[in-house]
């Protein structure tokens, strides 16, 4: 289903977009809406080179079309082909860094590597592990953390509220 410069399926989710020729020197904040996306065209559009990090969370992402001079986000080793055409230049199969890497130390012990987008990755903690390479176990403590956060804040501004009480009874 067509709609506007995208590329839609029956739940409404982009599966492409076409930006090319809109003048575009980044992809703008919204442009991670788009992370379903399957392809996207931005050729003949005067982008800045650096796209790695605007690209994270397109897991999905098989085909994008770039001007030129703009390298695909990743690197070449993180596409199957880079095809180089006369006015743009074609990134097409995204590969799963977290095969290709050989490195089996990459995560911690308690985590998995997954996806993140061309050339990105991350490390997710196994169930029932969280925190600083996944090396505490069972879960985040929410009603302790605010807890000692909620009496240590009223703490303070009893103390507060006394001494410039004080302070007014004393002008």
């Amino acid at each position: 289903m067509l709609q506007a410069r995208c590329c839609l399926n029956q739940k409404g989710t982009i599966l492409g977009l076409d930006l090319q020729n809109c003048s575009l020197k980044d992809p703008g904040p919204n442009f991670p809406q788009a992370q379903t996306a399957v392809i996207i065209d931005l050729q003949a559009n005067p982008l800045k080179d650096d796209l790695a990090n605007i690209f994270r969370g397109f897991t999905q992402l098989q085909t994008l079309i770039l001007p030129q001079d703009v390298s695909c986000p990743g690197g070449i080793n993180a596409w199957n082909t880079v095809t180089f055409y006369m006015n743009n230049q074609t990134c097409q199969g995204q590969r799963n860094l977290c095969n290709s890497t050989g490195d089996q130390e990459m995560c911690p012990e308690n985590g998995s590597c997954v996806p993140d987008g061309p050339g990105l990755l991350q490390c997710v903690c196994a169930d029932g592990f969280h925190g600083y390479k996944c090396m505490r176990q069972g879960s985040f403590s929410l009603l302790m953390f605010f807890g000692i956060l909620g009496s240590t804040t009223l703490s303070v501004s009893i103390l507060l509220w006394g001494t410039q009480r004080r302070k007014a009874k004393a002008s």
